[in-house]
């Protein structure tokens, strides 16, 4: 069917192991589809992907994992015939691979793409393009601090590795953490009682204090945001500052912080 005469597009999503996706286009006989296009949202970049006859009344277009998608979400649309581009919502998808996938590193990058709904029942793809990347795995929460497992990809452990809690909005406000490492896995743990009430991110240093920092994510999923599903216990605790709450939350990006919160003087 043209574009213009009210009717919505919908592509479904498969993910393979390697982190690319194929969609499949389906909306009667919208044979003049011709490319599938994604938009970064927050820039003007665009990445056309052909769309090409699968099955009846079914286009497919394919993302590989190869194919260089910045960090950041990214508008799926349709471009029929010469019209304006569609905007596409999500039908049927397969992120059953996402849950599963190891990355080896190899390339120096870790890749995530995750398609997704959004509140205006729209497809977009959440991109991470993280080098190195430091994925967290299990966190324990207990009435004192938190307990972060995870594993280190694009990049090896040397001497002097070490984690750093920093204060988002004091970039001078850091504590170093001591790492115990494990070939690629690592663990720490975070006293809250030495962070002063706001929001402290959670960093790797893998190379120590002349390398890079990393910042600790959890992105090797099939969940595009993560604050909303994965949540934890906060926790009071004296400090030298008063008394708080504290605990861990993954931020808007997925990425792992630890809120704290300055607890109200009694009346």
């Amino acid at each position: 069917m043209p574009a213009g005469q009210g009717v919505q597009l919908r592509a479904d999503c498969v993910a393979d192991s390697a982190g690319g996706l194929t969609f499949d286009v389906t909306a009667g006989g919208a044979s003049s589809t011709a490319h599938l296009v994604l938009r970064r949202r927050d820039g003007h970049e665009e990445v056309g992907l052909p769309l090409a006859p699968a099955a009846a009344g079914r286009l497919r277009a394919a993302l590989p994992s190869t194919v260089a998608l910045p960090e950041g979400r990214w508008d799926a649309y349709a471009c029929v015939a010469d019209d304006e581009p569609l905007r596409l919502a999500p039908g049927a998808t397969d992120l059953r691979a996402l849950g599963a996938r190891i990355p080896s590193g190899t390339r120096g990058h870790v890749a995530v793409r995750i398609p997704y709904a959004t509140r205006q029942g729209n497809l977009t793809v959440r991109s991470w393009l993280r080098a190195p990347h430091a994925e967290a795995g299990e966190l324990r929460v207990d009435s004192a601090g938190l307990t972060v497992r995870g594993r280190l990809y694009g990049t090896a452990f040397a001497p002097g590795a070490h984690a750093e809690v920093r204060a988002r909005h004091s970039p001078g406000a850091a504590r170093r953490i001591d790492v115990a490492v494990d070939e690629a896995r690592f663990g720490f743990s975070v006293g809250y009682a030495v962070l002063g009430p706001g929001v402290w991110d959670l960093w790797l240093r893998p190379l120590g204090e002349s390398g890079p920092r990393v910042r600790i994510a959890r992105l090797l999923d099939d969940v595009a945001d993560k604050k909303p599903v994965f949540t934890y216990p906060r926790a009071r605790v004296v400090t030298a500052y008063g008394p708080v709450e504290a605990g861990p939350y993954y931020t808007r990006d997925n990425d792992l912080s630890v809120s704290v919160t300055a607890c109200p003087s009694p009346q």
